[in-house]
């Protein structure tokens, strides 16, 4: 696993228009749509070392994504984006307490995940069998791999996003 980088992003409550059925009560998200989330600068939320993200707050995750998903992921980001820098070094994912799998997408505008986008949870749930469990993540990474592959031959979503990975969200 490679290292996208460090978030300072607070846990937040379902909002009533989420899945009470499929989410828990209280999320964690690398999603500005979901998290209140700290800037590291004023056009970006990513730290790029963890003694940064500390130094503005608490709670800190480190966010991780598979090697097999850099080269097409690169392709979506923008050059100028911290996530490609990052990415682009090749740094691993630190250690860490292992929250679980986010699916995630990237469209100018910022990470998406596919717990704000609606009905996306209950699609893919019908489609693939693939829930959330604590905090609204996906425990076991076939299974998510298994629902962003379906998202992204879908086309569900926010019609920016084309593609669809699924982030390994940690505490470092």
């Amino acid at each position: 696993m490679l290292s996208m980088g460090f978030l300072v992003a607070d846990r937040t409550s379902r909002p009533v228009y989420m899945s009470a059925t499929l989410l828990p009560e209280m999320l964690t998200s690398m999603s500005e749509c979901v998290a209140d989330v700290t800037p590291a600068v004023p056009w970006s939320p990513w730290f790029d070392s963890l003694t940064g993200a500390r130094s503005a707050g608490e709670p800190v995750l480190e966010v991780g994504v598979h090697v097999s998903d850099v080269e097409p992921l690169m392709a979506d980001l923008q050059a100028a984006d911290a996530v490609a820098d990052r990415l682009a070094r090749r740094l691993p994912l630190g250690p860490g307490e292992r929250l679980g799998y986010e699916l995630v997408g990237y469209d100018p505008g910022g990470w998406h995940t596919w717990l704000c986008l609606g009905g996306l949870v209950e699609d893919t749930f019908a489609a693939t069998g693939v829930r959330p469990g604590r905090d609204g993540l996906i425990e076991s990474e076939p299974a998510a791999r298994r629902a962003a592959t379906w998202l992204t031959e879908s086309g569900r979503g926010d019609p920016k996003v084309f593609l669809w990975i699924p982030a390994l969200l940690t505490r470092p």
